[in-house]
């Protein structure tokens, strides 16, 4: 068996059993390994850019800034409370307040109840909000009187019109975080209304 091996960076031709065939020198070879080594499949490339525009995209979708806070953002749920009344014939009572607000976007849906030992009111409203201007109606469920309510505000704080035939009334509503106040001033039924809430 007769074997020529020339020094070469490249190839080292070898002859064995009459056969001649090209052998990568050692030095080539690691040259290749390492070479090969330090590239980066494509497929895992496409993988992590993938994965990092889906980060991206949730992060866009969950950032706080994005979010588009409604007119009556901070009002929902319940909230109790305590105030005065002051009827027709000049006398004043003391009552006790519950409200309930459901807010859906632009929407909000108003149940306050109010009642003394001699006195009871109870007020329902459906409004919606178009920019600054609330418009929408109520119920009186107590007396079954019911009309339009309109008016203007936003961020908790709003001044309303309560119209029927023969009633009208201003409403004041402010909202402070957990505080809220509500001021009643009307034609007839009742003279004023002032109450506190929390929750």
């Amino acid at each position: 068996m007769a074997h020529m091996r020339m020094v070469s960076s490249a190839a080292i031709p070898v002859q064995e059993n009459g056969t001649a065939h090209r052998q990568e020198s050692p030095a080539a070879g690691a040259g290749r390994r390492r070479a090969c080594k330090g590239a980066f499949p494509l497929s895992n490339v496409t993988r992590r850019l993938t994965a990092a525009a889906v980060v991206l995209a949730a992060g866009f979708a969950a950032s706080p800034g994005r979010a588009d806070p409604g007119p009556f953002t901070g009002m929902a749920g319940t909230w109790g409370g305590s105030g005065t009344v002051a009827l027709e014939d000049g006398s004043t009572e003391r009552i006790r307040c519950r409200a309930t607000y459901g807010v859906s976007g632009p929407r909000m849906s108003l149940v306050l109840t109010c009642a003394s030992d001699a006195y009871k009111f109870g007020l329902q409203a459906d409004v919606v909000a178009e920019g600054s201007t609330i418009s929408g109606s109520w119920t009186e469920t107590s007396r079954g009187a019911s009309g339009v309510l309109q008016g203007r505000g936003g961020g908790g704080n709003f001044q309303l019109v309560a119209t029927t035939a023969g009633f009208n009334a201003n409403i004041a509503l402010a909202t402070r975080g957990n505080k809220q106040s509500v001021s009643i001033r009307a034609d007839s039924q009742f003279r004023a209304a002032n109450i506190s809430l929390s929750r």
